[in-house]
Formats: C-alpha cells, structure tokens, sequence
C-alpha cells in the first residue's frame, strides 16, 4: 500500500438542502480510492463572505490519502459536479463546495491548485472547524492554526448541535 497522506477538507454549501448535501459528500469522500475518511468537524452555520445568498453551511474532514493533491482535487471537483456545482462568477452560492485545505505539509502554488488553501488563514468558518479536527494544526508558511483563531473572532460562525 502507499503511503498515505493527511489531507484537510473544507466542505461548504448554501442552496439546497445543505445538511443533506453535506452529509452525502462526507460518505462520497470516503469513497475516494486508497482514501480513508478520518475525523469530520461538527457543522458551523456562517454568512457568505464577499457574496449573497443564504448563510452557509461548513465542515471539515481530515482524510488519509495515497492519492497525490491533484488526483485529490480531481476527486473533489467530480463530486460537487455530482452536486450540481456550477461556477458563473467568483463566491457565488453553490449547493457544494470541497476545497483542499491543507495536503500533509506540503506547499503547492500551480495554476489550478494552492495549497494550503490561500483564504484559510483568514476565514473564521475554516479555522473553527479545522481547530477541531486538527487542534496542532499549522498551516505551511503561516504558522499554527491557534494563532490564527484570534484573528478572525471578529466573524460570525456558529457551532451547530450539541
């Protein structure tokens, strides 16, 4: 078997039935091959930033990989096509959203992938979630996640359930 790597997931959507849309990505995403789903964050609820539409709703997953980040970001775009994702401008509302937040400790900068994600630092509704699958956490270049928190307490986010 390969080795496998630690990938974060950011999951998002705001049309639709989000919860349910959510809830099937999470079990797409562990039907990727030679990946293994690991923990999955609770749900935050959190207004769209720079767009419209209906608050949003997010997650993250850390999942064990073989698959290189490309074959990784093909996967995740396959799977929100499945949902319906379309992409008529920047921060539109999107019934699905999987960004790639975050590939072992590796820094990549091409024209269809950066990673780590490059608005992670800055996004209250990827820190919280990320802090709680991943408390030690550090994003490549930009330090731990615990520092960035406190930077971003200004947005409103809001755990959902218990």
């Amino acid at each position: 078997m390969a080795a496998r790597t630690l990938a974060c997931i950011g999951l998002g959507a705001n049309l639709g039935d989000a919860a349910a849309t959510l809830a099937a990505a999470l079990s797409e995403l562990a039907g990727l091959p030679d990946t293994a789903l690991g923990s999955v964050s609770p749900t935050y609820r959190s207004a769209p930033i720079d767009a419209g539409g209906p608050d949003f709703l997010n997650a993250v997953a850390v999942l064990r990989t073989g698959l290189s980040p490309q074959e990784l970001l093909a996967g995740l775009q396959r799977i929100e096509r499945q949902h319906g994702r379309e992409r008529p401008y920047r921060n539109a509302p999107r019934t699905l959203d999987l960004d790639l937040l975050l590939y072992g400790d590796e820094r990549i900068d091409t024209p269809t992938l950066s990673v780590p994600h490059p608005r992670l630092h800055e996004r209250a509704f990827v820190l919280r979630p990320l802090a709680d699958v991943a408390p030690q956490a550090v994003v490549p270049g930009r330090g731990p996640v615990s520092e960035w928190l406190p930077r971003v307490a200004d947005q409103r986010v809001e755990k959902l359930g218990s």
